[in-house]
């Protein structure tokens, strides 16, 4: 593995970004403020261009500087306070549905309450009813009747902007497997082969409130790898060891999220030829996919063949100790040495050049994007102001993914309505984001109501995943970015369900 290589995987990860530098146009103080900010993504504390920086007589260039020094030097950046208060982000108002959503607390709820949530005139309420519906309702006819009439609407793949599709319908099929676990069966077939995976998900939460290790069985063979990840997942608690066959065929799925599934149910599996050689595979097959984001997936499948290993794998354990990901290298470095050929763990992490975008809007540049919802998932629109004050870098590498499309077409994958909405991920999943990590940035902002942060698993792990604070949650502050506030359209965020698409998001404005 070469610089050179990692340095044309990242240029069209992201874009051609020169270096602000060669720009025979850049001003002095432009090229300095990018040099910064390079130095502060590559935690370099020796680059010469932070003297310059706090040697500058522009204000603007030495708060940078100092901030870029104050990250370097504490990743967790503990004293943020001491470089000032940045602007707060705008105030938004509840909507009325969310405290009656709140007020449907599922330990103390009871049938009344769940089957006046079902016809409440907001589907976040309604499918919070379903959700949290139990065995006591089962004589409730009213609750069954409505959940019953939900189902037809598995097949919607259109929502009006105050509407659901698909949704009810799933969510129905889940709680009625609670309820009226009759009902849910008779029902099932029909969702096994329903042609949304959306659906298909449900229906193997479904068949885990069921007990249906064929349905099961069935889903873990899926095409989509977020199907197979639910039933995989399930299928393990359900069966034990009786489907390790199943989850070493997933091993070799190109989704992240099944391998991760599969690594994590073949724990405790018995050593076997075919469970060995499945695990040496896949950790080759990923290394060679280049991917930070791979991270978990690669963690849960070594930490499968720490448990399985014999003195054959010794070699490939050497080999993955030097890796472009430090996480990996140290894993595979624990492994030879338990194998007998201690090595030392060598990572060169990927160089990601800083965007060009990051520097106007380091030095105060207001920039905003459009958020456009899909008319198929009820329209509509929301704008969000990049926080280039706080954390330009950031900023920067979404906007530079906003201007190639890379979000165009992208779902939100996550809707927790009394929390977050998160999305954008080319997998519609958690686990799969862009092969490039982003590094933290953590500033002064609060996670207000509105603000827009970036997905992470861990410190400096961004991938590119957008999520959206739907109320206060100042909690996360001590670990995720803020890269943006919503300055118009805060009611389409809040009225976003689970599946919906963007079908594109465009650069609105700047000044």
């Amino acid at each position: 593995m070469t610089r050179p290589a990692l340095l044309c995987l990242a240029l069209a990860a992201l874009g051609a970004a020169p270096a602000v530098a060669q720009n025979a146009n850049a001003s002095p103080d432009t090229a300095l403020v990018w040099r910064v900010l390079s130095a502060e993504d590559r935690r370099d504390s020796t680059d010469r261009a932070l003297a310059a920086g706090l040697a500058s007589k522009d204000p603007r260039v030495t708060l940078i500087t100092r901030r870029a020094l104050a990250r370097i030097r504490d990743p967790r950046f503990a004293a943020r306070d001491s470089l000032g208060t940045l602007p707060a982000p705008p105030r938004y108002d509840e909507p009325a549905w969310r405290l009656r959503f709140r007020a449907l607390d599922p330990k103390k709820a009871d049938c009344a309450a769940v089957r006046a949530a079902l016809t409440d005139e907001s589907w976040h309420v309604r499918l919070r009813g379903a959700d949290i519906a139990t065995s006591t309702c089962a004589d409730d006819a009213a609750t069954v009747t409505t959940l019953r009439s939900w189902l037809a609407m598995a097949g919607l793949r259109q929502r009006a902007s105050q509407g659901a599709a698909w949704q009810a319908g799933a969510h129905a099929l889940v709680a009625l497997a609670r309820i009226a676990p009759a009902e849910a069966r008779a029902a099932l077939p029909e969702f096994l082969r329903n042609d949304s995976p959306w659906v298909r998900v449900y229906a193997a939460h479904a068949a885990a409130q069921l007990s249906d290790a064929q349905a099961l069985r069935a889903l873990a063979r899926d095409p989509n790898d977020n199907v197979k990840e639910a039933a995989i997942e399930a299928l393990a608690k359900l069966t034990g060891r009786a489907d390790d066959s199943l989850y070493i065929a997933a091993l070799r799925t190109r989704g992240l999220q099944a391998v991760r599934a599969a690594a994590l149910a073949l724990k405790g599996a018995p050593h076997s030829p075919a469970l060995q050689a499945a695990l040496v595979a896949t950790t080759h097959r990923m290394r060679a996919d280049w991917s930070e984001t791979a991270r978990d997936a690669r963690l849960a499948v070594l930490a499968r063949l720490s448990e399985v290993a014999d003195t054959t794998v010794r070699r490939h354990a050497v080999e993955l100790s030097s890796d472009f990901d430090c996480a990996v290298a140290n894993a595979a470095s624990a492994l030879a040495a338990k194998l007998g050929a201690p090595t030392k763990a060598e990572c060169r992490p990927f160089w990601n050049l800083v965007p060009t975008e990051a520097v106007g809007l380091a030095l105060g540049e207001d920039v905003r994007v459009r958020v456009v919802m899909s008319e198929r998932s009820g329209g509509g629109s929301f704008v969000v102001r990049l926080r280039g004050d706080v954390a330009p870098i950031t900023a920067g590498r979404v906007l530079q993914l906003v201007k190639t499309g890379y979000y165009n077409g992208r779902t939100w994958h996550r809707v927790e309505p009394d929390f977050v909405i998160q999305g954008l991920s080319p997998g519609d999943n958690e686990y799969v984001g862009l092969s490039l990590f982003f590094r933290d940035e953590l500033g002064t902002v609060p996670h207000a109501r509105g603000t827009v942060g970036m997905s992470t698993r861990g410190h400096d792990t961004g991938d590119a995943q957008w999520f959206v604070n739907l109320k206060d949650n100042l909690r996360l502050g001590r670990d995720y970015t803020v890269f943006g506030e919503i300055v118009a359209g805060i009611e389409v965020a809040d009225g976003v369900l689970e599946g919906d698409v963007v079908e594109r998001i465009e650069v609105v404005g700047r000044r």
